[in-house]
Order: structure tokens, then sequence, then C-alpha cells
């Protein structure tokens, strides 16, 4: 794709993409689903770390005077929903790497209860017997 031909993309469709890197899955295998590089949807990643709900607040720019914040009326009740918005992405985040660990702890007991030898006799210990020296 050459210089000239940009593509934009939604903040919501920014945003998706973010989400599905949060839950976990491979930036690789998004970032060919996408044709987008890595290095753009890391920053879109950071982008909206930083600035929380309005990391991508539409058309590319210098922002109008009447959308900076602070200028328009019930300015305090915006900035309370960007902080509660953020809170809620920082949540979500710790709640994805949570089922990270949790598939991860489940995957290794697996292993290791297959790994261990099966015991044919009652009442018998399933652990190896202690070496004698």
């Amino acid at each position: 794709m050459s210089q000239e031909q940009k593509r934009s993309f939604s903040g919501d469709f920014k945003r998706a993409a973010v989400k599905r890197m949060e839950a976990g899955e491979k930036v690789a295998a998004l970032s060919k689903e996408f044709s987008v590089k890595r290095s753009k949807l890391y920053s879109w990643r950071d982008a909206l770390r930083r600035k929380g709900g309005n990391a991508f607040p539409g058309k590319a720019g210098r922002p109008r005077k009447a959308s900076l914040p602070g200028n328009e009326p019930g300015a305090e009740g915006a900035t309370e929903l960007a902080r509660a918005q953020r809170r809620i992405a920082e949540l979500e985040r710790k709640i994805g790497q949570q089922q990270l660990d949790l598939d991860f702890f489940k995957q290794a007991l697996r292993h290791i209860e297959a790994a261990r030898p099966q015991s044919n006799a009652r009442g018998a210990t399933a652990s190896s017997p202690t070496s004698r020296r």
C-alpha cells in the first residue's frame, strides 16, 4: 500500500482490535487478519491506555475548540466518564490476564497428572518409592 493510500480505521475497530490483544490473542495473528502492521496495533493499545475513552476521537487533525476538554457544558461529567471508562478497561485487562493465568495453570496441572504414575493396588500411594542409600 503506497503512502498516498492511507487507510483509516474507526475508533470502534481500533478498540475491538486492542480488546482482542488484551484478551491474549497473538498480535502477529491479529496483524495478519486485519492487514495492519504490528507496530500500529501496539500504538493503538498505548493510545488507549494513555487516553482511555478519548483515544480515538474520530477525524484526524486538530480538534475543534468546542471539543476540547473543559470547553463544553458538563465537562466534569465527561472527565468522570473518561475515568470510569479507563477503570473499566483496566479491569477488563486484569480479567483477561487472570484468565490466561488460569488456563496456563490448568494445562500445567493436566501435564502433571498425566505424568504421575498410576497405582493399581488399593490404598497404595501413587508416588514412586523412596530410594535407599
